[in-house]
């Protein structure tokens, strides 16, 4: 059996990249990360004409080979290291059929490295619209290449790609262009000092002020002995290389690509006109974000309040059918409940999604971010923070990976610190089944009051974000300067299949992820309050009957008492008692406590540990949403999940670090347990001082 052929998928930000690599591979695709570093690596399989298959690499975008960011830096290790096991037998540069010019610089330097390259063509569609024609043999004689002419959204030219990549052997590695003759005297030393080595290899090399993890260590240590040249001498070199790369490709252009300048193009400045207004754009925005969390409660109702009884039906089922015993009772109580409470959320999770996706994909998150940065500047932050806040919404854990982008330390170290406010998919499981409890389900104006306190805690969150950016600006005596740069793609309508790729694999993640962990420690907690290590726990039922002898209670309520008393004598029970004089100011009893302190693991192992507790020693078929609006606070004796402590909950979640994940993550970004640390403390110990307030006030 033939190897399988190794392609790279690279081109600038917004050429439709990724919409090519969904149409190579389907769903035959993982996402996961570099080895060593927290880059995302995406990668599919692809058949191809004659049987054969195409592994698929879809690297981070990038303007050119001469890096800028940690993304950038990954493609040129990728491409100036034959060893890597990634290293692609052909490469696909993706380009925009409007922004052609820009692209094609990318695409001279990758073709002077001599790697077999196709030219992908994309947005094939738009050409008659902006009066764009091109003449594909002679771009393909000047540019010595294959080109497909693709559209992504009609799925046109994805055939062609296979066909070119299934045949790569016979494209020309010849480059498009000398670079050496921007100092021919420079790079003849460089050629006899290093006989053996290509030479715009080495020239990349030279110039490249990154730390390479994957090329060779002595041809950079040799590189840097031989350049005598100094850093600047160095830029200018790289400014006289880009020059004569432009004035090739504008050569190449004049021949093969023609625009008629009388085609319509006023639609998209007259939609950013009103998009990015400075009062109508930020009003758009907010009605956008209404809108998109009244329709994650009203769409998903139905489909949780199902989940919600499938899963109370299972356990008790569970029960019924197989045999009593330690293991049944695991099952029912333990991991039934525990997945119980993490699948329940999947309807509103794919919501969030879909509507983030959307979002993305018709280019208007490009314009919440130029819009933002002019509120951004003023707390200390760059533009570019708002990508990894506004992505933090789905997780704080690749919302900080992408603050690479920012060049700026200080502004990637705030951002990085500021970011786990940002309201998380993970918060929503607890968000939801608190508000789901304590906010009546009444409307004003036609927005439900649970949607909009879903929608007030998420702008807490970024407020808080953004107020803790600028108190660590005035803290960190940093003096730096920065400018934003952002991208405004075209609009378009969202393509179904990206939206559905991206809503299955960021549930599949949550969920997997998620359940994971809650399975784990749902089988922990089942043993700890099914276990005891004192005689009160064995001999339980003794003492209830004793205590109550003369009481006339039926057997279901001795059996209720019993099972209270038991857990509260269960490893768990006392451990939870332990911890119990700390969160009682807040409202909260020993069971939300063991909760609070098992979703460090993960936010969202809060409700299945609750799940979990509840349904140890209850026979009854209840959701878990019933068992909690049934609890009673012990001290009080009223409801336990009333609007004090549902409003105490709430804010506790919205302000404190529950994520050892993501203390992991900003250790690694920021190369020290010194900041992690400090985001752990400070951020819990103020979630504590605002959830007592809210509590003592309202109670």
């Amino acid at each position: 059996m033939s190897k399988q052929i190794k392609v790279a998928l690279i081109g600038n930000p917004n050429t439709g990249k990724t919409s090519v690599f969904n149409q190579l591979t389907g769903l035959n695709q993982k996402v996961g990360n570099y080895p060593g570093i927290t880059v995302e690596k995406k990668e599919g399989v692809c058949k191809l004409p004659g049987g054969i298959k195409a592994r698929i690499l879809d690297l981070p975008g990038t303007y050119s080979l001469n890096a800028t960011s940690f993304d950038e830096n990954v493609v040129i290790e990728l491409l100036l290291n034959k060893n890597d096991k990634d290293y692609p037998d052909v490469a696909v540069i993706v380009t925009d059929v409007e922004n052609l010019k820009r692209n094609l610089l990318l695409f001279t330097q990758i073709k002077d490295l001599k790697i077999p390259s196709i030219l992908g063509i994309n947005m094939a569609d738009r050409m008659a619209r902006k009066g764009i024609s091109l003449s594909i043999d002679i771009l393909e004689e000047k540019l010595k290449t294959k080109i497909a002419v693709v559209s992504s959204r009609k799925g046109t030219g994805i055939e062609q790609i296979k066909n070119l990549i299934a045949d790569y052997k016979s494209l020309s590695t010849e480059p498009c262009v000398n670079s050496s003759v921007i100092d021919p005297e420079y790079f003849d030393g460089l050629k006899k000092a290093f006989p053996n080595q290509d030479l715009y290899k080495l020239w990349l090399v030279i110039t490249q002020d990154v730390n390479f993890a994957k090329v060779d260590k002595k041809l950079v240590k040799d590189t840097s002995d031989f350049a005598t040249k100094s850093k600047s001498e160095l830029k200018r070199l790289q400014q006289k290389e880009t020059i004569l790369r432009y004035q090739f490709i504008n050569g190449v252009l004049k021949e093969g690509y023609k625009v008629d300048l009388n085609a319509a193009k006023g639609f998209r400045a007259s939609l950013d006109r009103i998009l990015t207004h400075k009062v109508w754009g930020y009003f758009i925005f907010f009605l956008i974000l209404l809108t998109i969390f009244q329709a994650i409660y009203d769409w998903s109702s139905y489909p949780m309040d199902f989940i919600d009884s499938l899963f109370a039906t299972l356990s008790d089922w569970a029960k019924n059918v197989m045999p009593s015993g330690v293991f049944t009772n695991l099952i029912a109580e333990g991991i039934i409940p525990g997945l119980g409470g993490i699948v329940i959320f999947i309807p509103q999770i794919a919501f969030l999604f879909l509507f983030i996706s959307i979002l993305e994909e018709s280019g208007y998150m490009s314009r919440v971010v130029f819009l933002m940065d002019k509120i951004m500047r003023r707390f200390g932050l760059s533009g570019k923070s708002v990508v990894p806040l506004i992505s933090g919404t789905a997780c704080a854990i690749p919302a900080v990976m992408a603050t690479r982008n920012i060049e700026n330390w200080k502004e990637r170290l705030i951002t990085i610190l500021v970011t786990p406010f940002t309201t998380c998919s993970a918060r929503l499981p607890v968000y939801l089944i608190i508000i789901s409890l304590v906010i009546p389900k009444g409307r004003f104006l036609g927005l439900g009051y649970q949607a909009l306190t879903l929608m007030l805690l998420y702008l807490i969150g970024f407020g808080m974000a953004v107020m803790s950016a600028w108190i660590l600006n005035k803290m960190l005596k940093v003096k730096t300067r920065s400018f934003f740069v952002v991208e405004m793609p075209n609009y378009k309508v969202p393509l179904f299949r990206n939206v559905a790729y991206t809503v299955i694999e960021k549930t599949k993640s949550f969920v997997l992820g998620a359940g994971k962990i809650i399975l784990a420690i749902s089988i922990v907690l089942w043993f700890l309050a099914s276990n005891g290590p004192t005689d009160k726990f064995d001999n339980a039922p003794q003492i209830i009957k004793s205590q109550y002898e003369n009481s006339n209670l039926s057997e279901e309520e001795l059996s209720t008492k019993t099972a209270s008393y038991k857990l509260q004598n269960s490893y768990i029970g006392i451990m939870g008692k332990a911890i119990e004089p700390a969160i009682q100011p807040l409202g909260y009893d020993w069971k939300i406590g063991i909760a609070i302190i098992s979703s460090f693991a993960a936010r969202e192992v809060f409700v299945g540990t609750l799940a979990t507790i509840y349904s140890v020693g209850s026979d009854e078929e209840e959701t878990i949403k019933n068992r909690m609006a049934a609890e009673k606070n012990p001290v009080t004796g009223g409801k336990l999940f009333n609007l004090a402590s549902g409003i105490s909950l709430l804010l506790f979640y919205a302000f404190a670090l529950q994520c050892m994940s993501t203390l992991a993550i900003v250790k690694r970004e920021t190369n020290s347990w010194k900041w992690p640390m400090a985001q752990l403390f400070i951020m819990s110990g103020f979630a504590y001082l605002v959830a007592l307030i809210a509590y003592q006030v309202l109670k």
